[in-house]
């Protein structure tokens, strides 16, 4: 009888935690952004925008593509779309939206949400020198354990857009 009363208050308190967390979480946004920006010098526009208008280009600058362990398969015509099989996950990735001042693009992996890249290049005529903004936006699910994982995302994927933006500088003002 002892037992069974201690099981029901166990079986009442798990349940009430489970509204407050989900309660709680629904306060947490859905649309997580991240947003990281770098200034490259003695460069143009159309220079940053030819270096990442063509995927084939990333190989040039961006961490993962210059990796030997990543394999980077081109579905098209290996401007516009490709796969990436890298640290034993497949992401597709697949540009959306070409204009001279932003490009698009959506990385998708497995069972995780997709994620929709904005790359923004704004000319700095003054500087001689082209700014250049990665936005990336994740959509959760309304799931609690979604919701507090997004409290990190910036944390988890923040250094590697800043990698990708370093490597990118780097080769343009190496070159």
């Amino acid at each position: 009888m002892k037992l069974l009363r201690l099981l029901k208050a166990f079986f009442i308190g798990f349940i009430c935690l489970f509204i407050v967390i989900t309660i709680f979480s629904l306060i947490i946004p859905s649309n997580i952004k991240v947003s990281r920006v770098t200034v490259i010098n003695n460069v143009t526009p159309g220079r940053v925008y030819a270096q990442i208008a063509n995927l084939q280009n990333w190989k040039n600058w961006h961490p993962v593509f210059k990796s030997d362990s990543a394999i980077v398969t081109f579905t098209d015509s290996g401007r516009r779309s490709c796969d990436i099989v890298y640290s034993g996950s497949t992401t597709h990735l697949s540009i959306t939206s070409l204009d001279p001042g932003a490009i698009k693009f959506d990385l998708r992996s497995g069972n995780e949400n997709p994620i929709h890249v904005e790359m923004h290049l704004t000319g700095l005529p003054d500087q001689k020198s082209v700014q250049v903004e990665w936005r990336a936006l994740t959509r959760l699910h309304w799931y609690p354990w979604e919701k507090f994982y997004g409290i990190f995302i910036d944390k988890l994927s923040g250094p590697g857009y800043e990698a990708a933006l370093k490597g990118l500088k780097d080769f343009l003002e190496l070159k």
